[in-house]
């Protein structure tokens, strides 16, 4: 997972040098190479080389995944959504720059996301046809049937107790889910996968991030802004429907300890050795302390 990073960042930041205009890009920088985890990164790697294929294949579509991860963050923060200060133990975007420089990094950041996946045709590295298909895949997970609507039935969830079970899982299925399904499947489409492979790297990404929400869920209220590296405790204060407020931390717990274990369950017909970096991370998500 840590060359994997490694690799990932330096790819990021040959993708956005510095130029004019000057702080539009250090807007853009600023976020994307300030570290984070790097797991849609790391899932759409290892999807590709879990079906026969390279890391290089998959590199600008693991550049463009992680643009619009970090897309969906400096979103977040905004006052008018989250209203977060802090990301990832610094200031967030927009108290960095203004909110007019980070709503504009962030439409540079989206459309170079897709730039970068439009590349690997013109360069020769796939068919155009692939990158057809990997363009409507990403395009739909952020989508208004993917995160735009995990976002708004998470801001929609902000004081309504009526919001059950049923209904929190589908804001976190939408929020971090889409995203990572298409990771996975996309590097699965990338090394050449089959149709079932592909489907099932499917429900694991789905899988994977309904467990990173519930992960969250319990961080939030558990551990503190410092040691997260972001406001500790605004679910509770934004009064949002979370799964330790429903059925406790210890049920939370469970819960996340059975969604990786079916993660684990889902990649048991693939070689286990090119499935370590995938099972490692759901090992990370699953037990991180940020």
């Amino acid at each position: 997972m840590l060359e994997k990073a490694k690799s990932v960042n330096q790819a990021l930041d040959t993708a956005i040098p510095l130029r004019e205009p000057l702080e539009i890009h250090k807007a853009m920088r600023y976020s994307l190479l300030d570290g984070g985890k790097r797991i849609h990164p790391i899932v759409c790697i290892s999807a590709c080389e879990l079906v026969g294929g390279q890391e290089s294949t998959a590199m600008p579509v693991v550049c463009a995944v992680e643009m619009l991860h970090v897309v969906s963050l400096m979103q977040d923060d905004l006052p008018c959504m989250d209203n977060d200060d802090i990301r990832r133990g610094k200031p967030s975007n927009h108290k960095a720059f203004g909110e007019s420089v980070t709503i504009l990094a962030v439409d540079a950041l989206l459309a170079l996301a897709f730039e970068h996946v439009a590349t690997m045709s013109t360069v020769g590295v796939v068919p155009p046809m692939v990158t057809v298909h990997a363009i409507q895949e990403l395009a739909r997970s952020i989508g208004s049937q993917g995160l735009v609507a995990g976002q708004f039935l998470d801001l929609s969830s902000e004081g309504s107790p009526e919001i059950g079970l049923e209904g929190l899982e589908s804001i976190h299925i939408n929020k971090a889910g889409p995203l990572l399904e298409a990771s996975a499947v996309i590097g699965a489409m990338l090394g050449g996968g089959s149709s079932e492979q592909m489907e099932i790297l499917r429900k694991f990404g789905r899988c994977v991030g309904l467990l990173y929400q519930v992960v969250d869920d319990i961080l939030d209220i558990t551990k503190s802004t410092q040691e997260l590296g972001k406001t500790a405790g605004k679910d509770l204060v934004a009064d949002k429907v979370t799964y330790p407020k429903l059925v406790g931390i210890e049920k939370s717990r469970e819960f996340a300890e059975k969604l990786n274990g079916d993660a684990w369950d889902m990649l048991s017909e693939f070689d286990q050795e090119k499935a370590a970096s995938l099972l490692a991370m759901v090992n990370f998500a699953t037990y991180r302390q940020n």
